[in-house]
C-alpha cells in the first residue's frame, strides 16, 4: 500500500491519509479484511505525528470503513450491503464539503475541481494510488 503526505499542501496530513485510505477501501484496492499497518508504522513511513494517523483512522472508523480492536490491530471492514449504502450519503456530503473547500483555498474553479475528482476517481479505478509526498 502506498501512501504519500504533502507537508505542505493546503488539506490538513490526517485528511490527506483519511482520504487516500477512504479511496482505496472503496475501489476494493484494500478489500476487507486486511490489516492496515499499526499508527506508529505509518507515522513512521509518511513522516508525521502518531496522532496524525490516529486521528484518520479514527474517522475512517466513524464512518464504519475500518474497524479497530486494540491489539489486533485495524482492519478494513466489510462492506456494507446494499440497503445500508443509502446510509452513506452523509459521509459523502461531508467528504465533498471538505474537497470544495480545499479546492477553493488552492484557487481552484469548480470546473478544474470537478477535473480533479475525475482523475482521482479514475486512477482509484484503475488501481494506482493517490497523493503527493513520501510512501508508505
Amino acid at each position: 500500500m502506498i501512501l504519500e503526505v504533502d507537508p505542505s499542501g493546503a488539506v490538513p496530513p490526517y485528511e490527506q491519509i483519511r482520504a487516500q485510505l477512504t479511496g482505496l477501501i472503496t475501489s476494493g484496492a484494500l478489500p476487507p479484511g486486511t490489516r492496515l499497518p499499526t499508527i506508529r508504522q505509518l507515522a513512521g513511513d509518511l513522516g508525521v505525528a502518531p496522532g496524525t494517523v490516529g486521528r484518520a483512522y479514527h474517522e475512517l472508523e466513524q464512518a464504519a470503513l475500518v474497524t479497530s480492536r486494540g491489539r489486533h490491530g485495524t482492519r478494513v471492514a466489510p462492506r456494507p450491503a446494499a440497503a445500508e449504502v443509502a446510509v452513506q450519503r452523509p459521509l459523502l456530503d461531508e467528504a465533498a464539503a471538505s474537497f470544495v473547500a480545499a479546492a477553493l483555498r488552492s484557487g481552484a474553479d469548480m470546473a478544474q475541481a470537478l477535473d480533479a475528482v475525475r482523475r482521482m476517481f479514475g486512477e482509484v479505478e484503475s488501481g494506482l494510488q493517490l497523493g503527493a509526498g513520501g510512501q508508505a
